[in-house]
């Protein structure tokens, strides 16, 4: 006979939902963890004086370089790749959860800020146009995950859907899915002692209910 109590546990389980892709993986629990996300005019979770490291996470084997991401106060944007540094801008647009990256324009914008997946390696930086300009939508933020989703639909067109980045000190040397294991665990810390007190509650009020009938 089952036991009642297993039946309880089950409807507050907190596995992480298993994936073999970081997209598909992020699509998995973003469900979960949305609610406990930041929004971008809080920008002291994503840029600091000196510069936030913001190491850039994918699920290619063939991604072997090292990708860093600063949204700078001010609207600077810096992409290190393996220490070669371009230079560009970001920006909020007012009243949305969106931000727009741009690449190779150099100089800074003294607006709010940004962020961008790919890079230019031939471009140089400097007072000049942006070679690249993106549209990017906040899908998560805390102090150490940043997940930007680009405007469009890029998986029809076989495009990675998320830039998914982690703050380089919590993440760096760890695989894909340890980080999106660490992601998780977020939701489990802040939802798992909510789940139990109401697993206990049921349990309390099962045994007062029993002996009220006795």
């Amino acid at each position: 006979m089952d036991n009642p109590l297993d039946r309880i546990e089950d409807t507050f389980e907190l596995e992480m939902p298993a994936r073999e892709s970081l997209d598909d993986s992020i699509d998995a629990i973003l469900p979960k963890i949305r609610p406990l996300s930041e929004d971008l005019r809080e920008q002291q979770f994503y840029s600091m004086p000196g510069g936030k490291p913001w190491l850039e996470i994918r699920d290619d084997p063939s991604f072997l370089e090292s990708v860093l991401h600063f949204f700078n106060v001010g609207g600077e944007y810096l992409l290190s790749v393996d220490g070669n540094v371009t230079r560009g801008r970001w920006r909020l647009l007012d009243g949305t959860n969106k931000i727009i990256i741009e690449q190779g324009g150099g100089g800074k914008s003294g607006g709010k800020g940004g962020s961008d997946s790919h890079w230019d390696k031939q471009d140089g930086g400097g007072d000049k146009q942006p070679s690249k300009s993106e549209l990017y939508e906040l899908a998560f933020l805390n102090k150490h995950f940043f997940i930007l989703k680009k405007h469009g639909d890029q998986k029809r067109k076989g495009n990675r859907k998320y830039l998914v980045l982690g703050f380089e000190p919590a993440v760096k040397g760890l695989k894909w899915k340890d980080i999106v294991e660490l992601m998780y665990d977020d939701f489990r810390g802040q939802w798992g002692t909510f789940h139990y007190l109401v697993i206990g509650a049921i349990i309390l009020g099962a045994i007062i209910a029993f002996f009220s009938l006795r």
